[in-house]
């Protein structure tokens, strides 16, 4: 008997049972169900995570510190001794540590290595304020703009170098600063304000006036004063959806407007031209193995880094433990589903023992029944993964749009259903199904026709 005629008999048996058929392959498709849907959460998030690596990262420049606490890798189970020449930080839990900063000496050292193009302080500067004239004053953050990024921007461009007090401005900012639009506020005047610490040796002078110290003027020279840095807005930022997570209300300016203004908020303190990080852009980075390269000769330095690879492969290693999670419970559900076509396929040669004793009498071999129970089995996995794909790919579509509105992610969807993770899978479960189906199979193989034709 040919295998074509074997199918055909096959999908003729299951569609004589229709009811035990269709409540058979709706336990495959549960599990089917969550699979899918879990294989499209885990390509839109990836594709996420893909497109804020490109947008932000250069592949060809390194994230390099001098502790490991900076990428939150740090050992928080020992207590760590007091160093005077650390800064004090919070960890991710809230805790205070400490971070070694890098210095401009370990910049040069850091320079000095074959394969190193450039350097650039990694500066991140919380405002004391940001404001304009006649506005209120709000809460703002200013970093270094990497030339890198492709931001989307309302008005305005961007320069090919950020200079001359020049700033990009978010789109947060234009009702709260009183501008009417995007376009209005492009080459406006805006004030960055940083809190500059007391002078010691301004303290020093007026404490060797002795009898003729004034009071008042000491108590100024004590405090801390407040900085107003004049800014020209050069482009509006719009509201990112793959901006690095936690930056959304960032401003930036240029390197060495942001080293200047870090020298006024940081001088007299102990991190003063000091900082947590720096970015090391690689000549020829875009290849791995120089980028590795350099990567090791740092290391051999005393220094960590990480690249944007890294920053990728930490994301998705988080993305594959969520999408581990939920994917058992559909492994579940499918393993749950075995039973029952194990179950239905019994039942079903049970019902049919005087009809496969006729197969057999009629010269139908031992090896063809097998077949045809195995492919009844296979049916039943093909049509539990279609109808659960099915499925999935219905809610999967009507839910993206309220998906991405909740999630602010633009023109992004989070569920990205690709046609060949679903062939696949429904391919996948026909295996399985037919596995499931080999007992029952060999059991109506191996019936004696004589017997099976005298079953009532």
């Amino acid at each position: 008997m040919s295998i074509s005629d074997i199918i055909r008999r096959s999908g003729r048996s299951l569609k004589n049972a229709k009811a035990r058929t269709i409540l058979t392959a709706m336990a495959i498709a549960v599990g089917t169900f969550a699979l899918t849907l879990t294989l499209a959460a885990s390509n839109g998030a990836q594709g996420f995570v893909d497109e804020i690596i490109s947008e932000n990262f250069d592949p060809a420049e390194l994230i390099v510190a001098n502790d490991n606490a900076v990428f939150g890798r740090g050992d928080t189970t020992k207590p760590k001794e007091y160093n005077q020449d650390f800064s004090g930080a919070l960890s991710q839990a809230g805790a205070p540590i400490q971070i070694e900063y890098i210095n401009d000496e370990q910049i040069e050292q850091i320079k000095t290595v074959t394969g190193v193009n450039e350097i650039r302080e990694g500066i991140d500067l919380n405002l004391e304020y940001l404001t304009r004239t006649g506005q209120k004053k709000y809460i703002g953050t200013v970093s270094v703009f990497n030339p890198f990024q492709k931001p989307d921007i309302l008005a305005g461009e961007i320069p090919k170098k950020l200079t001359d007090a020049k700033v990009l401005l978010p789109e947060a900012f234009l009702e709260p600063l009183g501008f009417k639009s995007a376009v209005e506020a492009v080459g406006k005047q805006i004030v960055l304000a940083v809190r500059k610490p007391a002078d010691p040796d301004q303290i020093r002078k007026i404490l060797q006036k002795g009898v003729l110290i004034d009071q008042a003027e000491l108590d100024k020279a004590s405090q801390s004063q407040v900085s107003e840095e004049v800014f020209t807005i050069s482009a509006i930022l719009k509201k990112p959806t793959t901006s690095q997570p936690g930056t959304e209300l960032y401003s930036f300016i240029g390197i060495d407007d942001a080293k200047r203004i870090n020298d006024l908020a940081t001088k007299n303190t102990d991190i003063f031209r000091k900082y947590q990080y720096v970015f090391v852009n690689v000549k020829d980075g875009d290849d791995q193995t120089v980028l590795k390269g350099v990567q090791d000769k740092l290391k051999d330095m005393g220094f960590v880094s990480q690249s944007a690879k890294d920053t990728q492969e930490f994301l998705f290693r988080i993305i594959g433990i969520l999408q581990g999670i939920v994917a058992a419970f559909g492994m579940i559900a499918v393993i749950a589903s075995v039973f029952g076509i194990v179950n239905t396929m019994y039942i079903s040669v049970l019902q049919r023992t005087r009809e496969i004793g006729l197969m057999k009498a009629l010269g139908m071999r031992s090896r063809d029944i097998s077949r045809l129970f195995r492919f009844e089995a296979a049916w039943i996995g093909f049509l539990g993964g279609a109808i659960g794909s099915l499925l999935a790919l219905l809610v999967g579509s009507a839910l993206n749009p309220w998906i991405t509105k909740q999630l602010d992610l633009g023109e992004d969807k989070l569920l990205v259903f690709k046609p060949t993770q679903i062939i696949i899978l429904i391919v996948l479960l026909m295996i399985v199904a037919t596995l499931a189906g080999l007992l029952p199979a060999r059991k109506a193989a191996k019936l004696d026709p004589i017997e099976a034709l005298r079953t009532e």
